[in-house]
């Protein structure tokens, strides 16, 4: 249990790395402003996104951003959560679960305070303009590509090891 405790230390500090930086942009920069960081690539450029990833969602009425944001967001707390916390959860998974997690809290509580997500990281690939977005986009994003890849070696292997011992599903 004791060890288990300790791996929240990934969720909460994603919450609060995302908390910090959200803090930070919104101090320096009005919306729409930008920073330029790497000519023509990088920049941190401050919006607010009202909706779900890519912005889904901003057009639709805020009872109703509120309602599923609401239901989604705590059936995932739950999902994520429990598969967090379980004592046979491998770390592998723990780790790709703890960043899932801390960046959900991080958007999620920005939807709670503000009514919508501080998104910052602007990013350029020659006129295509990449959604702007956050940390906490970032944690969720990676945590769910290295969930799918641990779950694609788990099967994997698991697959190897009824192959060697001769059973057949």
């Amino acid at each position: 249990m004791k060890q288990r405790l300790l791996w929240l230390i990934l969720p909460l500090t994603a919450l609060l790395l995302d908390i910090v930086s959200k803090i930070w942009v919104l101090k320096i920069l009005k919306p729409g402003e930008q920073l330029t960081v790497i000519k023509g690539f990088f920049y941190i450029k401050l919006t607010f996104n009202p909706g779900a990833i890519f912005g889904v969602l901003q057009n639709a009425s805020p009872w109703l951003r509120g309602a599923i944001f609401l239901v989604a967001g705590l059936a995932a707390f739950v999902y994520f959560g429990w598969e967090f916390i379980k004592s046979n959860t491998p770390g592998s998974h723990r780790c790709a679960l703890g960043l899932i997690l801390g960046g959900a809290l991080g958007n999620g509580l920005d939807r709670l305070v503000r009514g919508h997500v501080v998104d910052f990281l602007d990013f350029w690939f020659g006129s295509w303009e990449y959604w702007v977005f956050n940390l906490a986009d970032s944690f969720i994003v990676s945590g769910a590509i290295l969930y799918g890849i641990v779950i694609l070696i788990s099967s994997h292997t698991e697959s190897h090891k009824r192959t060697r011992l001769g059973i057949r599903n």
